[in-house]
């Protein structure tokens, strides 16, 4: 293995987690901003009132996606798998 085989991998590692968690921190951010959104029309300026929604939306994202995280987690799995195995 040399310095581009290690390049590569790393750079299909990293976009396989950008891939495999854009949807929850889509979400997170979706309901972020629209709760500032809120609490700036309202002035209702608690701390706490973010926290669970988010919490709530991102969890609800993940067991929507989560067949979709497991088959990209899977892929890139595999082709690790299939590199090792053919010697990079």
């Amino acid at each position: 293995m040399n310095a581009v085989d290690a390049l590569d991998l790393v750079q299909a590692a990293i976009w396989t987690v950008i891939v495999a968690s854009g949807p929850a921190v889509a979400v997170a951010m979706t309901v972020g901003i629209v709760i500032a959104l809120g609490q700036a029309l309202t002035q209702i300026q608690e701390m706490t009132l973010t926290f669970i929604p988010k919490i709530v939306a991102i969890l609800l994202m993940i067991l929507v996606t989560a067949p979709f995280m497991g088959a990209t987690l899977f892929a890139f799995t595999e082709s690790v798998y299939a590199r090792i195995e053919t010697g990079f």
